[in-house]
């Protein structure tokens, strides 16, 4: 995962300054998130769990910062990435996923949320330079993920997630329905799809680029608005 989620200094002070000024209500903290993407609709619920990043994700849909925006890295069973505002008038075969407001977002990673099939989650730079695990602005991931062995399992809690133990449920739900548990404890997973996986999955399985653009899909994915609606129970 060498530059997955690496993310550079391109900023824009102006658009953070106007994200800052939004209000979050508390009614908006009671509705979920439809994002309206050109392969059909992804219903995304937030989790109090992490209200910092809630409430960020809730300024920047009421400032409609993510209409138009692409789905700039996909990665067949892994994830499928969006919230660079450089995608939007991006021309073919540009590399993307350096764009965002210039402010980061204190990690709020939380034991009980974990990327499992679905989960929605900050992308952030790499740990050489940024220790805290802060997340980006606005770039987010949608996991795909798939199914692992156990023998897999044991081998990513020794590699890539330094000796933490998943425990047994966890380990019950990535062998039977996945998700990237490589992840875990290392990135902020803040709220889950509840409606339209199967746009995820759709989306994630799309032809993409092996050139300066890796991992941008071949046909662009825009995400043509997203609103809060209202919740169903």
């Amino acid at each position: 995962m060498k530059t997955f989620f690496l993310l550079h200094g391109i900023c824009f002070s102006l658009f953070a300054v106007s994200q800052q000024d939004i209000k979050v209500k508390k009614k908006d903290r009671k509705k979920d998130i439809e994002l309206v993407t050109a392969e059909g609709p992804v219903i995304l619920r937030l989790s109090d769990s992490t209200p910092e990043h809630r409430d960020n994700f809730i300024r920047l849909i009421k400032s409609k910062y993510f209409d138009s925006v692409l789905f700039h890295r996909v990665i067949k069973g892994f994830m499928i990435q969006a919230g660079d505002p450089n995608s939007i008038r991006a021309a073919a075969r540009q590399p993307l996923g350096n764009g965002g407001p210039d402010y980061t977002i204190p990690a709020e990673i939380n034991a009980s949320l974990f990327h499992k099939k679905g989960a929605l989650a900050a992308a952030r730079k790499g740990d050489a330079e940024n220790p805290e695990k802060r997340s980006s602005g606005s770039q987010f991931y949608i996991v795909h993920g798939r199914t692992f062995t156990d023998f897999q399992l044991d081998s990513i809690e020794i590699v890539r997630l330094q000796g933490r133990k998943l425990s047994p449920e966890r380990r019950e739900y990535y062998r039977t329905i996945g998700g990237t548990p490589q992840l875990d404890g290392n990135y902020t997973v803040f709220g889950e799809v509840v409606k339209g996986q199967e746009v995820v999955d759709k989306i994630a399985v799309m032809q993409t680029s092996t050139g300066p653009d890796t991992n941008r899909p071949l046909q662009d994915v825009r995400i043509l608005s997203a609103r809060l609606v209202k919740r169903k129970k």
